[in-house]
C-alpha cells in the first residue's frame, strides 16, 4: 500500500482522494487533457445539502477538460461537478471558461489562482489544474521533441534544470545532451 515508504504506525484510513489525469490526441490535431478528482470518507456524514452520505460515497467528484494545441494554448475549458457537498457547488463551473486563451507555461499556476482562486472558483478544481497542466506537458512534449528532431533544429531542451535528474551538470544531461552540459559551481 505504501511501497517505498517506511512501515507506518497503526492507523485508520479516514479520507481518500483520487486524482487521475488523461492526455488524448484528437483527430483534429488538438489535445484533450482531462482531470478527475474524487474524495471519499470512510464514515457517514449528514451535514450536506444532498442529505446523508454513507461511508464510501463521494464528497467530491469532479472533472476538468482543457483542449490545447501543440503550444499548450487553451482553446476550450470545461468543468463539471458530479458531486459536491452543497447544491450551489456546480454553479461555479462556467467560470472555468476563463482559462480559454491562456497558455500553460511558467506562471500558469499563479495566473489560474488570479482568475479562479477564492470565491471566483472551486478550490478542488483549481487544485486539479496543477496535475492537468503537468499531464498536458507530458502528453505534448514527446510530439514537440519528435518534430524538433525531424526539423534538424538544435534547441536547448526545456527540461534542463527543471529537476535533479535534468540538472545541467548531471550525468544524464552529459550522456543525452552533451551540448547543454555545464559543470555548475556549488556553494
Amino acid at each position: 500500500m505504501t511501497k517505498g515508504l517506511s512501515k507506518p504506525e497503526a492507523r485508520q484510513l479516514l479520507h481518500r482522494r483520487t486524482v487521475e489525469c488523461f492526455g488524448y490526441k484528437r483527430d483534429d490535431g488538438l489535445y484533450d487533457i482531462e482531470g478527475y478528482l474524487k474524495d471519499v470518507k470512510t464514515y457517514s456524514l449528514s451535514d450536506f445539502d444532498r442529505g446523508p452520505m454513507q461511508a464510501g460515497d463521494p464528497v467530491h467528484e469532479m472533472w476538468l477538460r482543457l483542449t490545447v494545441d501543440l503550444n499548450l494554448h487553451i482553446k476550450t475549458s470545461e468543468a463539471s461537478i458530479v458531486w459536491g457537498p452543497y447544491d450551489m457547488c456546480n454553479r461555479i463551473t462556467p467560470n472555468f471558461k476563463k482559462l480559454e486563451g491562456e497558455t500553460i507555461k511558467p506562471g500558469f499556476t499563479h495566473r489560474t489562482k488570479t482568475l479562479l482562486g477564492g470565491i471566483k472558483g472551486c478550490t478542488h478544481l483549481v487544485e486539479l489544474l496543477g496535475p492537468v497542466a503537468t499531464t498536458a506537458f507530458q502528453t505534448i512534449y514527446p510530439e514537440k521533441s519528435r518534430r524538433l528532431k525531424l526539423s534538424g533544429e538544435k534547441r536547448k531542451p526545456s527540461l534542463i534544470n527543471s529537476c535533479h535528474a535534468w540538472a545541467s551538470d548531471s550525468a544524464m544531461v552529459l550522456q543525452r545532451h552533451p551540448d547543454y552540459f555545464s559543470k555548475l559551481t556549488k556553494n
